[in-house]
């Protein structure tokens, strides 16, 4: 529980810093400076701390990066953490651009992976190459296509970020068409302040209520009652019954109130909002030896001085989340 009385339930554990796509909105052209392997938390270190944070109440488990599969061999990280339902881990999943799902899709399926989040800003290969500076449009498509194949993960997300000027109503319901002929829910997020320039302009959001009212002119939608309250999504049903579309609104719409989410990065440092300018350290003390006693004295101090809400329009506290994006993960 945080100082705030808010239950925390949800870790996001960033697994890399390194991604195959250098999308306008996360990374320069160029890339960054990757973290040197040493400083990169292992797959036992990453074992210990979510087996502490399960035992502590974390329920949701999603591993991201930067691009959480190009590290080598996830599969064998998700054997390790998948028994840990058995100490109250409800779901494991993964935040990925899908480029590499075609042939991991089955090995994580059986490694035990549930759920799954694939970020995909438009069908339009032009466009596509655009924001992701990469040709992979095909390639992502085949890796959703091979994730229909396992219905234990399930559901699957498809995660569109809405830019004015990039995103046209023609990209909205292309992907609204989507979420009605496969079983995938698609979620629109708002364009959040975390480009790796800088740049982000409040004039480029496209709220997610005006994305629903785009959608619901062509396809009437109906509101889903009954969702967690610390959701981020505002869920919608297709009238017709067919297809799933949830709104992410954290610039419109913020959720700081029901936040119940931290996070981990990839070189081990906890974090309890997007947009902290402060860090806990937790790689030192666990490589210095410290029990998990010790461990758990840590946590819980950082966790009871979670913020109150996220800085959105604090220069230095986006400029902080910007640089360090791709440690975050989504």
């Amino acid at each position: 529980m945080d100082g705030f009385g808010r239950i925390i339930r949800n870790l996001r554990v960033s697994i890399t810093d390194r991604c195959n796509f250098r999308c306008t909105y996360c990374m320069p052209a160029e890339g960054l400076d990757w973290l040197p392997k040493t400083q990169i938390l292992t797959y036992e270190e990453i074992q210990r701390l979510v087996q502490l944070f399960v035992r502590l109440g974390i329920e949701e488990i999603r591993l991201t990066g930067g691009e959480p599969t190009v590290r080598k061999d996830l599969p064998s990280l998700i054997r390790l953490l998948a028994p840990l339902q058995s100490e109250g881990m409800k779901s494991l999943s993964i935040t990925t651009n899908g480029i590499l799902l075609d042939k991991l899709a089955g090995p994580l399926a059986e490694a035990g992976l549930t759920r799954i989040n694939v970020s995909l800003d438009t069908l339009d290969p032009d466009k596509f190459h655009q924001i992701t500076r990469r040709r992979a449009l095909d390639q992502v498509m085949s890796g959703l296509e091979a994730l229909e194949r396992y219905p234990s993960i399930r559901p699957i997300k498809v995660n569109v970020v809405a830019i004015r000027g990039f995103t046209t109503e023609t990209d909205v319901l292309a992907l609204a068409e989507l979420a009605r002929r496969k079983p995938y829910s698609v979620r629109f997020i708002e364009y959040m302040p975390l480009d790796a320039d800088g740049n982000w302009q409040s004039d480029l959001v496209m709220s997610g209520e005006e994305l629903r009212q785009i959608i619901d002119r062509k396809w009437p939608l109906d509101r889903v009652a009954g969702i967690d309250p610390s959701s981020t999504s505002v869920v919608y049903r297709f009238a017709d019954g067919r297809g799933e579309m949830g709104f992410i609104n954290p610039v419109t719409e913020p959720f700081c109130a029901t936040c119940d989410r931290i996070r981990l990065t990839a070189d081990g440092q906890l974090r309890t909002c997007l947009f902290s300018i402060d860090e806990t350290d937790l790689k030192t003390p666990l490589r210095e030896g410290a029990s998990d006693a010790e461990m758990e004295s840590i946590v819980r101090a950082a966790v009871w001085l979670k913020e109150k809400k996220h800085k959105i329009n604090e220069g230095d506290a986006f400029q902080r989340a910007s640089r360090s994006m791709s440690q975050i993960g989504g």
